[in-house]
């Protein structure tokens, strides 16, 4: 006779079994900081998601090869240095000494070569990290503490994503103990905090180690909240209910000003918004049109009406932050006159529909949605806007071509280059570019990619942007800023412009 296990018990078996094999290595709960985000990740290995809800918890339980820290400063990680050889096909890491995975497992050449070929492998090809990692030809143990990373290609870009997502290191022993499903809901890391216990949609708990290679946390725990409605969100952060709060939404910015007991903590991020343009069908084929509904939208004042302020105008798909950024280039200017002109020139009569879509579940956008039509309704164009149920907008209506004129982009570009975004939208055959073709566009996007030369690369970058605000394929909205709300009796926080927040120096007075 046989029988199975149904999988929930399994599942909470091993679970079980990981948190016995992790309780030697972490200190159990005193003092206790209270954390709420919006969204849960639904998944904490690294390969398998790219959301920043992982980042924002992750980044306290894993570490890369290279740190990348609130000042978007590369720095030695789990290896101590770098160097690049054989005319930059191979570049050598010398790692770290002495550092233990939360289960004593050592950290080791080993466990890197492990973690690149489970990334690049078949468990990577299930999730959407490996993709970003492909310019890897294979990781090379050459003694205990030394690796070779051989590359298939140039990529100018691996050293930042060695400090984020998918590159973080994983203890072989540990997943091959307790499995791949295990590892999703109780995973092992190197980092300061240990994952206590995960509960998918409640929270997730966090406790400090006491075998953290470079001290030990301020606090006893992190518990982190997952609260997806707005405000009750905000109603915990204001009553004191959590002392962090992230993903604030931009209705509550005045409501924390006013608040005695809060701060709001503002730090210019990677995400950009822009409205992108179907070059291939309708009026916005015209360039002349896209111009024109450029010159018809006052960017400024939407920053100041509907986002409190708290974003940035941008010229092109990157914040200044972001390597390759155009600082000569100014954001279109609002002169609806110009924008009348431009229509009448391209014959297009008063009146004319056109239509923007975007992901319905995007509040604010729908908000500005509204006042963008407001503006087009002025210089003679009637905007229909056509939201859309998320995974349908970004599965089908986006890459697939079917938007009408104008359509919703926002970007996270979290490694701060502007490869990490132009690439997507402007090479020919990418997921994110239904419509461009331009052989000038793809040569100046692979020729920056095949070097780590960074002047080619910037004027190269630089290139791309100019060439496309000069043909308006966009129409560069805003650079968001990453928000927090802080309790007053919070101290050592350092707000994350990437959302990667951090709890290690955190005290409660």
């Amino acid at each position: 006779m046989s029988f199975s296990i149904p999988k929930n018990v399994l599942r909470s078996a091993l679970v079980a079994t990981a948190l016995t094999a992790l309780s030697p290595a972490i200190s159990w709960a005193e003092t206790t900081l209270n954390v709420a985000q919006r969204q849960d990740p639904q998944n904490l290995d690294p390969i398998d998601t790219f959301r920043l809800s992982w980042g924002s918890i992750a980044s306290n339980v894993f570490e890369g090869l290279v740190f990348r820290g609130e000042d978007l400063q590369l720095q030695p990680g789990l290896a101590t240095s770098w160097e690049f050889h054989d005319n930059e096909t191979r570049i050598r890491f010398n790692l770290r000494e002495g550092v233990a995975f939360h289960n004593g497992e050592p950290f080791n050449a080993g466990a890197v070569k492990y973690t690149f070929d489970r990334l690049l492998g078949e468990q990577g090809a299930k999730g959407p990290q490996r993709s970003n990692y492909t310019s890897i030809k294979e990781v090379v143990v050459v003694d205990d503490l030394t690796v070779d990373f051989l590359m298939e290609r140039p990529d100018p870009v691996l050293i930042t994503k060695l400090a984020g997502y998918g590159a973080m290191i994983v203890p072989p022993k540990y997943i091959e103990e307790v499995g791949e499903e295990a590892f999703d809901m109780k995973p092992v890391g190197t980092g300061p905090f240990a994952v206590a216990e995960y509960t998918p949609t409640v929270n997730v708990k966090l406790v400090k180690t006491n075998t953290y290679w470079n001290g030990e946390a301020k606090v006893d725990a992190v518990d982190i909240r997952f609260i997806s409605e707005d405000a009750t969100r905000m109603a915990e952060l204001l009553s004191g209910g959590v002392d962090i709060a992230l993903n604030i939404p931009k209705p509550s910015v005045e409501t924390i000003k006013q608040n005695d007991n809060v701060d709001l903590v503002a730090v210019d991020g990677p995400t950009v918004v822009i409205n992108r343009f179907n070059t291939s069908t309708g009026i916005t084929t015209d360039p002349r049109v896209r111009r024109a509904i450029a010159h018809a939208i006052d960017t400024n004042a939407i920053i100041e009406a509907m986002l409190g302020g708290l974003a940035s105008p941008i010229s092109s798909a990157q914040g200044e932050k972001s390597f390759g950024n155009a600082s000569d280039l100014q954001p279109y200017a609002y002169d609806p006159e110009k924008a009348k002109a431009l229509l009448a020139e391209a014959g297009i009569a008063p009146g004319t529909e056109i239509s923007l879509d975007f992901p319905g579940n995007m509040d604010t956008f729908r908000e500005v949605s509204q006042v963008i039509a407001a503006y087009l309704d002025m210089v003679g164009l009637k905007l229909n806007v056509r939201p859309h149920e998320n995974s349908v907008y970004f599965n089908d209506i986006h890459p697939n071509g079917k938007t009408g004129e104008l359509y919703y982009f926002g970007w996270g570009g979290w490694t701060f280059d502007f490869d990490n975004t132009a690439y997507l939208l402007y090479h020919s055959g990418e997921r994110q570019n239904p419509y461009i073709v331009d052989e000038k566009l793809d040569a100046l996007l692979d020729a920056q990619r095949a070097t780590y030369d960074t002047n080619v690369r910037q004027d190269a970058l630089q290139a791309v942007a100019t060439y496309a605000y000069d043909n308006t394929l966009d129409l560069p909205l805003y650079n968001e800023a990453t928000l927090y709300g802080v309790n007053k009796s919070v101290e050592g926080f350092v707000p994350a412009p990437d959302d990667r927040a951090r709890y290690f120096n955190v005290t409660l007075k």
